[in-house]
């Protein structure tokens, strides 16, 4: 981490995280839960973030809205060090962070559907077919977002990668239990390096909208 990342993560990271039993590779361990509505201090509609990064998305999403609350799910601390400088900025109280593995987080954090929407951009492709395994999408992982989400409740995805966008259509695209509600760019998603790069290198972008059928 840089020094200002060192700092931030010092000063905010109490005020931010949400401090949860993991193993060392970052994986949660079953065990007690949070109690959401004492960590937000209310009770309102939740998004999760999957691979919050540098916290681009999801501190302007909750910037723009107040009345939701923002739970991030971020392995690096590099990235939770710049999201929390960007949190401590726009003061915003409407956010936590998670610093751990974000599939075993939902399994074990999260109460059954109880989640409004589920956002993941530019997962990591893992291109060689000797790593595809690692991909996050797959049919397990459609099988948590439909327990974590509401009856009705939306996944977001995008991706930059051909093969990829492939993926997710066969594995929600073919689960009867998602309707896909739409295809154009998701208009609270800013343009990230991520997107940023995959642009200048050509690639189209694709969005996708899936929501549980109720």
């Amino acid at each position: 981490m840089t020094a200002s990342q060192h700092a931030w993560m010092a000063a905010h990271r109490s005020r931010w995280v949400v401090d949860v039993a993991t193993d060392p590779t970052g994986t949660v361990v079953p065990g007690p839960s949070p109690d959401w509505e004492a960590v937000f201090g209310r009770r309102a509609p939740l998004v999760v973030e999957i691979g919050s990064g540098h916290g681009t998305t999801l501190v302007a999403a909750a910037r723009a809205y107040p009345g939701t609350d923002f739970l991030g799910f971020e392995v690096f601390d590099a990235s939770v060090a710049a999201t929390l400088g960007k949190l401590a900025a726009a003061e915003l109280t409407n956010v936590r962070l998670v610093a751990a593995d974000a599939v075993t987080g939902c399994t074990y954090l999260l109460p059954a559907h109880a989640v409004s929407e589920i956002w993941v951009f530019f997962p990591d492709p893992w291109p060689k077919k000797r790593h595809h395994k690692r991909r996050l999408v797959s049919g397990a992982f459609a099988d948590l977002v439909a327990r974590t989400l509401v009856p009705g409740g939306v996944i977001r995805l995008a991706t930059d990668q051909e093969a990829y966008a492939e993926r997710i259509a066969e594995v929600f695209g073919a689960d009867a239990r998602f309707e896909l509600t739409g295809t154009t760019r998701f208009a609270d998603r800013p343009l990230t390096k991520f997107e940023a790069r995959g642009i200048a290198a050509g690639h189209l972008i694709h969005d996708f909208a899936y929501r549980v059928r109720p």
